[in-house]
């Protein structure tokens, strides 16, 4: 994928040592990378039937754009369909007001990835894996329930992690996922799940110790300490940060070693392996596949409340 114009920093100001930090995130362990799916067929709109093409849209800036970028965005939005169930553009959509507002966060989300520098062909892929109404990116949800989360429970936003807590691009997130219910609290929810891979052997002792640790109520406490000292999963290492974050060490110990606990861990990777999992960190936002590098998720979420 092409990298991000420079200036996408000054509209997301705020999350500039964020985006730094998981800039180098664009593949993840495992040795896959999210790429846009399916290729999607031309829109079919008002568009196509030589309808004039709206230049201009209250409430979307696109100020920033150079002339041939300008172009770009202009054909795409007035291209692609709207995201309120109507058989019109993008465009449309705004310029008509309809009460559905998820138009102009549909707008605005093609200007960003016409700054970012992808292809029509990739912006089509990745606006169509977003806001398509197929019903193949709904159907392929993730379960959050029972799952550990963090961040308000109520969030409008929830983004479902696929991680292994041995993967170093994993243990690079840990600390800017933190920062990101930090920035967005109240509005993201945070919800982990198990995606241990073969390649990392101390990976599978780490989700068991995160698991039982999760079984006395500590599994969060687990998880950060698991990703501060990657480089120290051994088995003594597992102990002694049961021991620090206050576990019954004889259950602790009962249950890293129980098939109740292994089987949950499985699940979770099965379930990964169904959705399309290929690499960690992987994360579904609201239910769908991120498919933007990591860099660019605080201001996708920022998207998503706005719709």
């Amino acid at each position: 994928m092409q990298q991000p114009r420079s200036s996408l920093l000054v509209v997301f100001g705020f999350a500039i040592r964020l985006l730094a930090g998981l800039a180098g995130l664009a593949i993840g362990c495992g040795g896959g990378s999210h790429s846009t799916g399916t290729s999607a067929a031309a829109a079919t709109t008002e568009a196509s039937s030589g309808a004039p093409r709206i230049e201009s849209l209250e409430h979307v800036d696109t100020s920033e754009l150079t002339d041939p970028e300008k172009k770009l965005w202009v054909d795409l939005a007035n291209d692609q369909l709207s995201p309120c169930g109507e058989p019109i553009s993008v465009a449309k959509c705004v310029a008509t007001k309809r009460t559905c507002g998820a138009c102009v966060t549909a707008a605005r989300y093609l200007v960003r990835l016409v700054m970012e520098g992808y292809d029509r062909q990739t912006i089509v892929d990745q606006y169509r894996g977003r806001f398509g109404r197929d019903g193949k990116a709904a159907a392929a949800q993730p379960t959050v329930e029972d799952a550990p989360s963090r961040g308000a429970p109520m969030a409008k936003v929830t983004i479902v992690e696929f991680s292994d807590f041995e993967c170093p691009h994993c243990g690079a997130a840990h600390p800017e996922l933190v920062q990101l219910l930090r920035t967005f609290d109240g509005s993201v929810r945070l919800v982990y799940r198990y995606f241990p891979l073969s390649g990392h052997v101390r990976s599978m002792p780490a989700a068991r110790a995160a698991e039982a640790a999760r079984l006395q109520g500590k599994f969060w406490e687990m998880h950060d300490r698991l990703f501060e000292h990657q480089r120290d999963l051994g088995d003594e290492d597992l102990k002694k940060y049961a021991q620090e974050v206050g576990l019954d060490m004889a259950r602790f110990q009962s249950d890293m070693s129980s098939e109740t606990v292994e089987k949950r861990i499985e699940a979770s990777k099965q379930e990964g392996v169904k959705l399309g999992v290929e690499a960690t960190p992987s994360f579904y936002v609201n239910g769908r596949l991120f498919r933007e590098p990591p860099r660019a998720l605080a201001a996708y979420l920022r998207e998503e409340i706005e719709l």
